[in-house]
């Protein structure tokens, strides 16, 4: 067991650890395909912040940081710093970890079970501005006991609490030191994983080099670069130049690399939605009229077909139709004669130009989508065209996301969201009434009591017949009251240079290209023998 102190003194070891790695740290592109040790991909997301006190990496694959679990390619869960799955008792309120030993963070400071008390405390903590905090409210507390053990005491039976713990895990020695929402460690972070930061240049890219002395041990691709890259076309024209070994790309961008022999395109199945949010605090989309009847206006396999090329499937909610949790009965049929109809009978007349009127309101909002997000701008504009002929003006706009935050009360979104595992993971955020306006949390502002029950009996009940009916009537509740209008679940596309063996891929959430992808256990990748 290693005393505290001992790890406070290893502490002066991190600044000259982080300015060597940093020295290495190469351009994104300039070895593209150069070495099949080195490894540079394009994503479409950059991160906010690299602490998992403040969120990242709370689902696992943070490159950076391990968690107590993770998944396996199958999404199974597996020990990871923990040495095996916990032990649960007490009625499913006590889980107990034993820790692996012999396991420190990059620095060279040991790993024990201080640490992990200090991450779970400090995202509970409501000083911290994690915005997943909700995520964790059963937890009661969670105590270390001696250096290798854990325990989390939990409020009630949350069926799905293992799957919280594949959340990454923090050193106390360093952010413990300094302002938690704050300071260096938010962007230059220290951890357990197979993968040291080494550089991040805001915009640009985040760099990585292979930690040595990883407890898993020490990957064969030795520099790893995430290039950041916004906009899917600018993605697609830096991998065929060579600039990029792998990037992630809309359906229609990834077939034009079918007959690259060079090059291998990956699908993953996901639980990653697009949807309209439908703000109850708009005078059309707050009628809930409206929102049923653009329900049955949007011609979701006509998305699927045109903008996804078969890459995908209709939604009708959260839970993708091939999911065991997804309520049979709820899909809606593309019915615009069903759409008039409802708009008739609640006073929406036809108006100029077809534009239907009540009250001298107008029946018009803006849809907001992100600049460069191709699949995004292809679906509001078929949402845009098929509300259109039900007498809905749909004005498509495209901005920042800081454009587009502060408008999100009133303006419809086109939004994403998702998340693999437990129902509770997809639904509780986005629709529980009382995280309306938190962030991008329930977007809509959806307040529905029945929901708000049904939410409430799915995450406390450990019995799966309960929990089932809970969803069931949460799905078909939005069936009735649409708060969003659901589109499509898309399937992830990714272009590699064929270089590499041991990628595979995993059911994805919505947050991809930094935590999933291909790459999401590329510290386990082996460079295929050059031929020539």
């Amino acid at each position: 067991m290693v005393a505290r102190s001992v790890r406070r003194a290893s502490v002066a070891m991190l600044t000259g650890v982080l300015a060597l790695a940093a020295a290495a740290c190469t351009t994104p592109g300039a070895n593209a395909g150069a070495s099949r040790d080195t490894a540079v991909v394009g994503i479409a997301h950059e991160p906010e912040s690299l602490s998992p006190l403040l969120g990242y990496g709370k689902d696992g694959n943070s490159k950076i940081f391990d968690g107590l679990l993770a998944f396996d390619e199958h999404m199974e869960l597996e020990p990871a710093l923990a040495v095996a799955l916990p032990r649960i008792s007490d009625g499913g309120l006590t889980y107990t970890y034993t820790l692996r030993d012999g396991v420190a963070f990059s620095d060279g400071v040991p790993f024990t079970a201080d640490d992990v008390v200090f991450t779970y405390r400090t995202i509970l903590d409501p000083k911290t501005n994690n915005p997943s905090r909700s995520e964790l409210d059963a937890l009661r507390s969670v105590e270390a006991v001696g250096d290798d053990t854990v325990v989390f005491r939990l409020k009630y039976p949350y069926a799905p609490f293992a799957e919280r713990t594949v959340h990454a895990i923090a050193p106390e020695h360093v952010a413990a030191q300094q302002d938690v929402n704050t300071g260096s460690f938010t962007s230059r972070p220290i951890g357990t994983g197979p993968y040291v930061l080494t550089g991040w240049s805001r915009g640009e890219k985040l760099t990585f080099t292979a930690n040595p002395a990883y407890w898993g041990g020490a990957p064969r691709v030795k520099k790893f670069t995430m290039a950041i890259v916004k906009d899917d076309d600018v993605r697609a024209t830096r991998l065929r130049a060579g600039d990029l070994d792998g990037a992630v790309l809309p359906p229609d961008l990834a077939a034009g690399f079918a007959h690259d022999e060079t090059k291998k395109t990956w699908t993953a199945k996901t639980f990653d939605y697009r949807t309209v949010t439908l703000p109850t605090h708009h005078r059309v989309t707050g009628d809930t009229a409206v929102r049923r009847a653009l329900d049955l206006a949007a011609d979701r396999q006509a998305m699927v077909d045109k903008i996804l090329d078969g890459a995908g499937k209709p939604a009708y909610g959260p839970v993708p139709t091939d999911s065991p949790w997804f309520a049979k009965g709820t899909e809606r049929r593309h019915d615009p004669a069903g759409a008039r109809r409802i708009l008739d009978e609640a006073g929406w007349k036809p108006g100029p130009e077809g534009i239907r009127v009540r009250n001298g309101v107008r029946a018009a909002f803006p849809l907001w989508y992100p600049s460069g997000d191709k699949l995004r701008q292809d679906h509001a504009l078929a949402y845009a065209s098929d509300a259109k002929e039900i007498g809905i003006d749909v004005t498509t706009r495209a901005g920042t996301w800081e454009v587009i935050e502060p408008r999100m009360k009133t303006d419809a979104v086109l939004a994403g969201g998702g998340s693999p595992g437990d129902p509770d993971f997809d639904q509780y955020l986005l629709l529980k009434s009382a995280l309306g306006g938190d962030g991008f949390n329930n977007m809509a502002r959806y307040d529905n009591e029945t929901v708000d029950r049904a939410l409430e009996d799915g995450r406390r009940s450990s019995d799966s017949g309960e929990r089932r009916a809970a969803y069931d009537t949460v799905q078909r509740e939005l069936a009735k009251d649409p708060g969003y209008t659901f589109l499509t679940h898309i399937d992830h596309l990714y272009v590699l240079n064929d270089r590499w063996e041991g990628l595979t891929t995993q059911i994805e959430p919505h947050d991809h290209g930094l935590a999933s992808g291909p790459w999401w256990n590329v510290e386990t990748w082996t460079p295929k023998e050059a031929t020539g």
